[in-house]
C-alpha cells in the first residue's frame, strides 16, 4: 500500500535529482518493453518530467507511476546506475503445523 509519506519523501528525492541521468524501463504490452536514458528537468506537485536523450522529447511521469512500478527509475551516481526504489523482497509466509 502507498503512503502519503512515500509519495513525499520520492517527491522531495526527484527534487533533489534534477540534471540527473536515469534509466527507464517499462512495459509496453504484450510482451514488450522499453529501456531509455533520460534526464529528470523538472518537478511539479503531481508529475515530474523527463526529457529522453536518443529522441529529445519531454515526457511527463506521476510519483505513483514509480511506487506502483509501472516504469522503474534507475538513477546515475556519477560510476553506476542504482534503483530509485528499491525491488520488491517477496518473502515466503510459513504454515503454522501446530
Amino acid at each position: 500500500m502507498i503512503c502519503p509519506t512515500d509519495i513525499a519523501n520520492l517527491k522531495t528525492d526527484i527534487n533533489d535529482m534534477i540534471g540527473q541521468k536515469i534509466i527507464v524501463k517499462g512495459s509496453l504490452g504484450r510482451s514488450k518493453s522499453f529501456e531509455k536514458e533520460a534526464t529528470i528537468e523538472k518537478a511539479y506537485p503531481n508529475i515530474f518530467v523527463i526529457k529522453y536523450e536518443e529522441e529529445n522529447r519531454n515526457v511527463t511521469y506521476s510519483y505513483t507511476d514509480i511506487l506502483t512500478r509501472t516504469v522503474e527509475v534507475d538513477v546515475f551516481d556519477g560510476t553506476n546506475y542504482s534503483p530509485l526504489v528499491p525491488p520488491i523482497v517477496q518473502t515466503k509466509k510459513q504454515k503454522n503445523l501446530a
